[in-house]
This record gives C-alpha cells, structure tokens and sequence, in this order.
C-alpha cells in the first residue's frame, strides 16, 4: 500500500498516540492494582505478579521483533503491533480470575514486546539526529499525556464500573493508531538489512551488539531504569491508600499531576539536549530522582503533601526518557537500530519485571520505605552508567575529527557535521584518529 508523505506534525502525532496507548495500558495496572485483588480474590503479595506476566513476553518478543524490524522496516511492525494489542486489551473484557487475568496480560505482552522500541526506532529513521531529542520529546509525552488523561479517567471508571473497563477504553485507542498508521505513515526510506532472518543470525548479531561495551552499558542502563521505576510505581499507589489514607480519586488526581509534569518538563528536556547534549541531562535527572525516590516515605505523610512530590518525580522521570532514546538512536546505523532498541526494551522489561515481583515481597515483609529506597539506588546507578560508559555521538570526540572504524566493527549511524563513524570495542568508548 503506498502512503503519501505526511506532515512531520502527523508522524509524530501517530507515534504520540501509540505511546499514550500503550503505555496507559501498563500504567493504569498499579493504580487499579488494590481493585483487581478485591474483584478477583488475589492476594496482595501475588498482585506485583502480573505486572510481570507483562514485562516477561515484553521482553521475549521484543528480542524476536528486532531484527525483523530492520528487515522488513518499522510500518509492518507497528502495524503488526497495534493491531494485536487492540485485540488483546479488548480480550481484558473476558478475564474472570487471577490465571486468565495472567493470561490475557501476557497476550498483550507479547504485542507490546512486537512495539517496543518501534515508535522511536520509526523517529531514528525518519528525523536527522539533530530534531531526534524534539521528536522523541513530543512523542514520549504520550505517556504524560496517559498520565493526565487516560489513567485519572480510567481509574475513576474503574472505581464505578469495574477494572475491565479502561482497557477497553484503550483498545479503542490503539485501535485508532492502527488505522492511522495503516492510511497515513510510510516506511521511511532507509538502509535496511538485507540478510534473511534467521534464529542463529539473531543471536549472532545480539552477541555483536553486545560486545561493544557501550551498546552492553546502555542495555543495562535501560534495565537499571526499568527497575528503579518499577520498584517506585507498582507499590505507590496500595502505599498511599492503605499506609496514607488515599482515595481512588485521590490517585487518579496524583496521575494527573504527575502527568502534568511530565508534559511540561519532556517536550522541552528533549530539546535541550539537542543543544547541550542528551547525558547531561540523564545525569541531572537520575541524580535527583534518587534522592527524591529514597525519601518519599520520610516526606510524604498525608495526601496533601503526594502531589507535589509526585509532581516532582515525574517531571524528573521525564527530563531523562527523550534524551535518553534520542542518544541510543545515534549509536548505531539504520539497519540495526531496530534490533538495539528492541535489545535495550527487552532488557528494561526484565528489569520492570524483577521490580515487580520484587516490590510485591520487599512491600510485603518490610514496608515501601525499603522498596524506595532501593528504587533511588538503582536509578542512580542508572545515570553513572550513562554518564561513565556510553558515547554521544558528535559530543563525545574532539570537534572536526572522525571515529575510525575498526575491523569487524558495526558501522553507526552518521550524526550531522560527522562524515564518518564506527564505535570502536575498547572499554574506553570510541577511539578518536586523526
């Protein structure tokens, strides 16, 4: 089907709308969390559980995905993705109890793990690496834009009609970005792989990937900020009913907030870091929500005083994301981005995965003041690996030299001003020649 060239503003929406989608889907889970237990009869401890049902087939098949990904470009995959978790979350209508809840879960998973990545790999291919950090900014505030819209709206009904209800209110929103996907996003124009895919080929390329120890120092800065969120966010909202005192109301007004902030604080993070570089401003971010993370229970002791605090870790979670995914986009070329982002999702969807199951039995037997704490270790950790063991293209080398690329290396995508680059294997970073 041939698509006519679209309006960058139209890109962006689409991609925009696919994550509000999305990730509304995984975030009204901690919210309603208490509810499903109550309509279903599953105890508390287990409930962190099917927040990892989801990272787990996350995880899985966003390794398989990659590398058709950059074989058979991002419009089928995002196709392909949206329409199967369109289908999954209307599937949510049907679950009666905890295994067909587990279920239904790791069906959408699996849709989600065909996605990730996907929307910002599209960015890659379609905007120069100098307009990234913009475009990643405006469509990663979809998930804000969950925050303010979907999941206070969402949990409000579910409060009044039952848990099934938001996510069929968000089928109907994938089901939206499938069709405009469908009619108005072309496959961008460039350099794919032409090998086959095949499992050995997979694996062997994972294994290059992953050889570069910059590409290893991303993936596990991902699973560091994967965790550090997932500790934080699944627990928070029991914590402040049953530790606090908060209505269901009273937390979908804290998602707004925290929204909010994340609206105001991400278009404009990722344009910054245009300008004065992504790792700054990951650094400052995960600096600060380790700090704020570790000390909530300390802090917050009444409904009052959440939201302005949730406020602030939002808009900290947001000044990293776009910065973060328009500097992974740089590290390699075209005909393995797909693969990278799939690689470094899979990875963050372990971590979301671990935090999950973690946060259930740290919440369990020692309280959310230990699940906080540890949250704020593991985002800190998250921004000393950036700032330490991962390049930025054009930033990290001298102004007006070149990356010589070594035998056997990947060669990366070309930043603008950069004739030529191929991120060498020392431990180092990139080795910068005359």
């Amino acid at each position: 089907m041939t698509v006519p060239k679209p309006r960058p503003a139209l890109v962006v929406f689409t991609l925009w709308l696919l994550v509000f989608s999305a990730s509304s889907q995984i975030m009204i889970i901690a919210p309603i969390l208490p509810l499903v237990g109550d309509e279903l009869g599953i105890a508390e401890g287990l409930l962190g559980t099917l927040v990892s049902a989801y990272s787990v087939m996350v995880g899985i098949f966003a390794i398989l995905s990659g590398p058709f990904s950059d074989r058979v470009g991002r419009r089928r995959i995002l196709l392909a993705g949206s329409g199967l978790m369109t289908l999954g979350l209307l599937a949510h209508a049907g679950v009666q109890g905890y295994w067909s809840f587990m279920l239904v879960r790791a069906l959408t998973g699996v849709a989600g793990g065909i996605l990730s990545g996907a929307a910002v790999s599209y960015v890659g291919d379609y905007f120069p690496y100098k307009r990234r950090g913009w475009a990643t900014g405006w469509v990663m505030s979809g998930a804000a834009f969950g925050q303010i819209l979907g999941i206070p709206m969402g949990v409000v009904m579910a409060g009044a009609f039952g848990f099934r209800i938001p996510f069929l209110l968000f089928a109907a929103s994938m089901a939206a970005t499938f069709l405009l996907a469908l009619l108005r996003l072309p496959q961008p124009e460039v350099e794919r792989s032409a090998n086959p895919v095949t499992l050995r080929r997979a694996v062997r390329d994972y294994a290059t990937l992953l050889k570069r120890p910059e590409i290893s120092a991303a993936a596990g800065a991902f699973f560091l900020m994967f965790l550090g969120v997932s500790l934080y966010v699944v627990y928070l909202p029991t914590w402040l009913e049953r530790g606090v005192g908060a209505t269901a109301n009273q937390i979908a007004l804290l998602f707004l907030v925290g929204g909010v902030a994340n609206v105001l604080v991400g278009p404009q993070a990722g344009r910054i870091s245009d300008e004065v570089g992504r790792k700054r401003i990951i650094l400052i971010s995960c600096v600060g929500l380790s700090v704020v993370m570790a000390l909530t229970t300390l802090v917050v002791g009444s409904v009052t005083l959440a939201y302005p605090w949730f406020f602030l870790v939002m808009a900290l979670v947001a000044m990293r994301v776009g910065p973060f995914s328009a500097l992974l986009t740089g590290l390699v070329s075209d005909d393995r981005r797909g693969s990278l982002l799939s690689l470094t999702m899979a990875l963050g969807q372990v971590g979301f995965a671990v935090g999950g199951t973690l946060a259930g039995l740290l919440y369990a037997s020692a309280g959310y003041g230990v699940t906080s704490m540890l949250a704020g270790v593991a985002v800190l950790g998250m921004g000393v690996t950036v700032w330490l063991l991962v390049p930025e293209p054009g930033r990290d080398d001298a102004p007006g030299r070149v990356l010589a690329p070594r035998r056997g290396a990947v060669q990366a995508e070309r930043p603008p001003g950069v004739s030529e680059i191929s991120v060498s294997g020392s431990p180092g970073g990139p080795s910068v020649v005359g």
